[in-house]
């Protein structure tokens, strides 16, 4: 399809986030129940109904357009979740992966940051008022979402998988220590074995009579 006007690409932008939204509407559940954090999966849950929310948001830009809302694939979208479902598959420790999939779902919320940014402007050079109070609404809560994960990963999440590097660490430190007590104790046996050869042999032979 040939785009000649601004409302033509707005509309397949609108089409694009539609597809990417509908995605992300599938995703989401599995990555709530993936997260081990509690208040990890409770934010995929609320961004899930969030999420649902804009759907409709975005069904209501489309009757106010009188167009239809399929026909778009977002293959942005659609990268994004696939490299999220290949973390969730990793054999990681729980809070890793949960850091994992905290990166993961904010590189999906700066796509839409992005989309939602651009199409509130198209909508405003359109002087569609009423869509772009929409988007901004959408957009809104998409930054608000970023800002709560941003938040989660700094208070909880990214310093346990830190903590448990760090008890790893200690203990090949602990390792380490033991082997070089080990190997200084071998060695002052040996020095000492030496040192009683020493004596031994600087001590004066007795004269036969």
């Amino acid at each position: 399809m040939k785009l000649e006007t601004l409302r033509e690409l707005y509309i397949e932008e609108l089409r694009d986030i539609y597809d990417a939204e509908n995605q992300l509407v599938k995703a989401l559940p599995k990555m709530a129940k993936a997260a081990t954090n509690e208040e990890l999966s409770a934010a995929f849950e609320e961004h899930l109904e969030q999420t649902e929310a804009q759907v409709e948001r975005l069904n209501e830009i489309f009757e106010m357009l009188e167009e239809k809302p399929k026909g778009g694939k977002c293959e942005a979208m659609k990268g994004l979740l696939e490299e999220a479902k290949k973390l969730m598959e990793e054999d990681a420790d729980a809070d890793v992966l949960d850091a994992a999939m905290i990166a993961a779902a904010q590189k999906v919320e700066h796509y839409e940051i992005a989309s939602y940014g651009t199409l509130r402007t198209y909508a405003e050079q359109l002087e569609l008022d009423e869509q772009a109070d929409l988007l901004q609404e959408i957009l809104d809560e998409e930054k608000d979402a970023d800002d709560n994960l941003t938040e989660l990963a700094m208070t909880c999440i990214n310093l346990a998988a830190e903590g448990e590097e760090e008890e790893e660490e200690e203990d090949e430190d602990e390792e380490v220590s033991a082997e070089d007590a080990e190997e200084s104790e071998e060695e002052e046996d040996e020095e000492g074995e030496e040192d009683e050869e020493k004596e031994k042999a600087q001590e004066p032979t007795p004269r036969k009579r």
